[in-house]
């Protein structure tokens, strides 16, 4: 029985392993020298953001979209845009490709064509490094004193409404910003006393700020990550199609490590 068993596994993993060499064998559609028109908004460290000491747009979406783009042999054209116009300009056709830590949601989708998830990750709250007003969203909340920082019409925003405080959206207990970066700016000289972010960024925030920011508490959703187009684009399949075959042969990982890891971002 036991014999039998393993054999059946060591079946399973063979047709496991059979599938992943096809799907890595298996050749990309060729953009033959496409130029494709990508835009971030360089405020999302550590996926998209601006190099102190160069002053280009570096981060993982950077680094993960410009391989997709040479295994499809096609170039890029990087462009900036401010979080709330990316999605509206994309729909509209002056970009090929978004992309900033864009959640998938439903909403969304009526808008705009997704790709596959490139990356899963969850929200938490960022505090100063040094201080320990509170230790998850139910003492946060209790606080009445205590303030949030978020950026209109995102995740973070949405999920500091509905899963740290009342579900109002007009709460005096949130302050808006234009940018990620502004809140997190805000949160360092003590503006607010908290911002959400998705667990990406909060990594990043805390390995390359070590004595400025903390994550507290635990997860409070779930959420996964895509490139954005407009509706109908052609990019969509040969995208997620290159993402596969990262995704299978190790690719993703290692950009997760150079980024997530060893990447060291001076202040």
């Amino acid at each position: 029985m036991s014999f039998g068993r393993t054999a059946r596994a060591a079946l399973m993993l063979a047709a496991v392993f059979a599938c992943l060499q096809n799907v890595q064998a298996q050749p990309l559609p060729d953009l033959k020298g496409r130029t494709i028109v990508a835009v971030t908004e360089n405020a999302y460290v550590p996926l998209n953001f601006k190099d102190p000491k160069t002053g280009q747009g570096v981060g993982w979406e950077y680094d993960v979209f410009n391989e997709i783009a040479r295994r499809l042999h096609a170039k890029v054209d990087w462009k900036l845009s401010s979080w709330d116009t990316m999605i509206e300009a994309v729909r509209a056709g002056q970009f090929d490709v978004g992309m900033n830590g864009i959640t998938i949601k439903p909403e969304r989708k009526k808008q705009i064509a997704f790709s596959d998830a490139y990356m899963v990750s969850e929200q938490y709250m960022m505090a100063r490094a040094r201080e320990g007003q509170f230790a998850d969203a139910q003492s946060f909340k209790a606080k009445a004193r205590l303030l949030v920082g978020a950026q209109s019409g995102t995740t973070n925003f949405y999920t500091a409404v509905h899963e740290l405080l009342d579900g109002n959206e007009t709460n005096p207990r949130i302050r808006l910003y234009e940018t990620f970066g502004l809140s997190m700016q805000a949160l360092k000289v003590g503006d607010v006393d908290t911002v959400l972010t998705d667990g990406v960024s909060a990594q990043g925030y805390a390995r390359a700020y070590p004595d400025i920011y903390k994550v507290v508490g635990k997860p409070m959703g779930r959420e996964e990550f895509g490139f954005i187009f407009k509706n109908g684009s052609d990019l969509v399949k040969p995208v997620n199609a290159a993402l596969a075959q990262m995704r299978t042969d190790g690719s993703l990982k290692k950009f997760d490590q150079k980024w997530f890891v060893e990447y060291k971002l001076n202040p």
